[in-house]
């Protein structure tokens, strides 16, 4: 592998604005990162200038399901291959694969070719995103709030049943999602915690002291804030407000501008704070795609105007990329660098990788995106290698 030493006119790492930066880049990890004047080019190295461009970390999307026509849920090294390209192509640089309720054995096959394909992606699709593990969502979610997850596949929460799911995964289980208030739900947290994942509350109507509860028994991040949750009150604040007055839990918020209001968006982030949120896409295999109709899981789902809903009109995940994220949330007043945080650091320090991921700094994985002055992507690295983006 080359090393190369990128030369930009600024990088945000993305807690620290560095101008006119050298980002030296050797064996698909970033050497040194600092003033490019510092920083010398070694004998045989590449050097790429860009004065104009602006270096960023790779993202990271801890919650899609799909994407370039296909669906995690297939399994498959096609499907993964084509969703890991395509949302290399719009900055994401590594994710977590996403499940949906579905029928326990459908489930079990799924996570193991999920597995499967994370196991060799290194060798046979280095210039894609990585996927970093899997996010269960679903089948312990309230039907109340299911969205569009089958109802015929819901589940009480049960630990014999996630052990299953964790051992098709092989290692590969990071976030579950659950409704803290069902029967059940406290041994499939614990069993949850105990097998080293994130426990999310999710789908869920949940009133706040249900909420708190789960809160008090480890659960530390909420799925998509404000969408499948029992509305806020202000004499029923339910699992909304304890997410908002709860520091410890880190709230996901697809900015796409149809899922939730800009209004709410405001509101989410004044009361966590840029640190604990986490920008996600909900992204199904419809997204960079056209419009038309498309498989979410084991169920069809069409897009009209890029917005994505089930046969009931219900919002059936969404067609999002984290750019078009980044420059929704940009337009809201927000400083790019705090931006940015939300869709790099935090994810990747949620799911315990903040080390490797999310972040430019020495040791890191390369996982490097340059954006024009309009916060569209330019070109990306991943792993060191770069990835082709559309002419």
């Amino acid at each position: 592998m080359n090393t190369t030493l990128l030369h930009i006119g600024r990088a945000f790492t993305p807690t620290k604005e560095i101008a006119d930066a050298g980002i030296l880049i050797r064996e698909g990890v970033i050497e040194a990162i600092g003033p490019r004047e510092a920083l010398q080019l070694p004998a045989g190295a590449q050097e790429i200038h860009d004065a104009e461009a602006t270096a960023v970390p790779g993202f990271v999307d801890v919650h899609i399901h799909g994407a370039g026509g296909h669906d995690v849920m297939e399994g498959t090294g096609e499907a993964l291959r084509a969703v890991s390209g395509t949302v290399a192509r719009h900055g994401t640089t590594s994710f977590l694969a996403t499940t949906v309720t579905a029928n326990p054995e459908e489930t079990c096959r799924s996570v193991e070719g999920i597995a499967r394909y994370r196991a060799r992606q290194h060798e046979t699709d280095a210039a894609h995103a990585e996927v970093l593990g899997i996010h269960f969502e679903g089948p312990f979610i309230s039907p109340a709030r299911r969205g569009v997850h089958p109802p015929e596949w819901l589940k009480l929460p049960s630990a014999e049943l996630l052990e299953k799911f964790l051992a098709a995964a092989r290692g590969a289980g990071r976030i579950l999602t659950l409704a803290p208030e069902l029967l059940g739900a406290v041994p499939c947290m614990d069993a949850a915690r105990k097998a080293g994942l994130v426990v999310a509350m999710g789908h869920t109507d949940a009133t706040y002291e249900q909420a708190r509860a789960a809160i008090a028994r480890g659960a530390r991040h909420a799925v998509h804030v404000y969408n499948a949750m029992r509305p806020f009150s202000h004499r029923d604040t339910g699992v909304i407000g304890a997410v908002l007055t709860a520091p410890e839990v880190t709230a996901e918020l697809i900015a796409d501008g149809v899922h939730v209001d800009e209004a709410a968006m405001k509101l989410l982030l004044q009361a966590k704070g840029v640190e604990r949120v986490i920008l996600v896409s909900d992204g199904t295999s419809a997204t960079g795609m056209p419009d038309g109709k498309y498989m979410l899981g084991s169920f069809e789902v069409t897009v009209s105007g890029g917005v994505c809903r089930n046969a009931e009109g219900k919002l059936a995940g969404s067609t999002l990329t984290l750019d078009r994220a980044l420059r929704n949330i940009v337009a809201l007043g927000l400083p790019l660098a705090d931006a940015l945080r939300m869709l790099t650091l935090n994810p990747a320090t949620l799911v315990g990788v903040e080390f490797k991921k999310g972040v430019l700094r020495a040791g890191a994985d390369a996982d490097v995106v340059l954006l024009d002055a309009g916060l569209h992507v330019t070109r990306v690295w991943t792993r060191g290698i770069e990835a082709k983006l559309p002419a």
